[in-house]
């Protein structure tokens, strides 16, 4: 896995053993298994499911094990099997955000590298906009329990 932070935005990859479609598919719809429960903003209520609505116009949320909704994203561009795009609506305070102009975007590419190999190129953008105290959600979604984790947790999908 490798890393680079540069100005507002933050990128990582990973190269896992799997087929670019097989890569795609799983971080879409396994995002759950890769999302741990504990990053939750549902106010106090336990994650049950993430879900991650892989289609222009679909979204990111949490669901909780009392019904609850949380919604934190929403998807952008979807391109299987190459790559996906989708808003980060979480506040530099770690909330929701609503007003989509203080919200970054996250793009996800599947790049091949041979027949049983993808290299996944993830890059978190325009974290600026998120307004005093983004470099503190910078160093949060850089860090180890950030977009690391995350990719770490999809590699472990296709060992």
């Amino acid at each position: 896995m490798s890393s680079q932070a540069t100005g507002t935005s933050i990128q990582h990859s990973i190269v896992v053993d799997a087929p670019q479609a097989r890569a795609f598919t799983v971080f879409t719809e396994q995002f759950d298994r890769i999302k741990p429960h504990e990053h939750n903003l549902l106010g106090g209520e336990d994650v049950d499911e993430t879900v991650f609505e892989a289609r222009p116009g679909g979204r990111i949320y949490d669901r909780g094990v009392n019904g609850g909704i949380c919604v934190w994203a929403r998807v952008l561009a979807v391109d299987p099997p190459e790559r996906v795009v989708f808003t980060w609506d979480i506040s530099a305070s770690w909330t929701p955000e609503t007003d989509h102009d203080k919200t970054s975007e996250v793009e996800v590419r599947f790049i091949p590298e041979g027949a049983s190999r993808t290299r996944v190129e993830l890059e978190h953008r325009h974290l600026e906009r998120h307004g005093e105290g983004w470099e503190g959600m910078r160093a949060g979604v850089d860090g180890a329990d950030g977009w690391p984790l995350y990719l770490g947790r999809f590699g472990a999908l296709l060992v």
